[in-house]
């Protein structure tokens, strides 16, 4: 079968794609190998045109020289798109199924994976607050991108998100004026230092890191949709070793237990909402 010009391009193109990414891994250690290949395709040609180079190659070589490319390299990889109480049905869902089980427990620990800017972090902080959980709770809040850290960490968001993000909060089961959480700086609103006082947050990366502690619940959400199969099976296995017995995950709206033996393993809480609990 011959080859149209467009398939030989495409083929090229995936090949240099693989060798940046393996330079990339063999030279700092960052291992994208496994993430969606289509999400990378886009993310590296927008790098490229932002440097204002002509190949991805030349990239690859402007990478492995200069560190102020790498860094921005890796924030165009990181995927920071969340809001507060993102998909308000799961909050709902998190305070009528889990919360009940939480109860039951001497002191809570939490494990945010992929954080980002930390707004869902301060929308569980927030729940367990209303629902008087929070005082024997640990929240971890990690991500592979320690200027998201930042971010989350100052509990400042602009303050034109907070009309969605107070609709957000009263859909998913609300029980103050939300307006009480933070206050108003010029364009920005400042969430109140208390909501952090049990927050840690920190860098850890799901593809090349190892389970820290045991969890009661682990929130990852709409951040496995950015690796391919093999990557996703690596990430559950890491999660089911981090979760206690009976303990909950909560995934993203698009996104399941890809791993049929592993979710032998699991009971859904709400699969519509990606709620699932460890049964063995």
């Amino acid at each position: 079968m011959v080859k149209t010009n467009q398939q030989s391009l495409d083929e090229l193109e995936k090949v240099q794609i693989d060798l940046f990414l393996q330079g990339i891994y063999k030279w700092y250690g960052y291992d994208y190998r496994d993430y969606s290949y289509h999400s990378l395709k886009r993310r590296i040609w927008h790098r490229v045109q932002a440097e204002k180079l002509s190949s991805i190659l030349e990239l690859l070589d402007k990478v492995l020289q200069d560190q102020k490319c790498l860094a921005q390299l890796i924030s165009d990889f990181s995927i920071n798109v969340t809001e507060m109480f993102r998909n308000p049905s799961f909050f709902l869902q998190f305070r009528e199924k889990v919360v009940p089980l939480l109860r039951t427990y001497p002191s809570i620990r939490i494990w945010h994976a992929g954080c980002a800017t930390g707004e869902e972090v301060y929308s569980m902080a927030i729940l367990l607050q209303e629902e008087g959980l929070y005082d024997k709770t640990k929240i971890y809040a990690t991500d592979i991108n320690d200027k998201v850290l930042k971010v989350a960490k100052n509990g400042q968001f602009p303050l034109e998100h907070m009309k969605k993000y107070t609709s957000n909060y009263l859909k998913a089961g609300g029980k103050m004026a939300f307006s009480e959480y933070y206050t108003v700086t010029g364009n920005t609103a400042q969430f109140h230092p208390t909501l952090t006082k049990n927050i840690i947050f920190a860098q850890h990366n799901l593809v090349t890191d190892q389970s820290f502690n045991e969890f009661h619940v682990i929130l990852c959400r709409n951040v496995l949709i950015y690796f391919n199969k093999s990557l996703q099976h690596k990430v559950h296995d890491l999660f089911y070793e981090s979760l206690s017995m009976f303990g909950v995950l909560g995934l993203g709206d698009k996104e399941t237990i890809s791993n049929k033996e592993k979710l032998k393993c699991y009971e859904a809480i709400n699969s519509k909402e990606k709620l699932f609990q460890k049964v063995k």
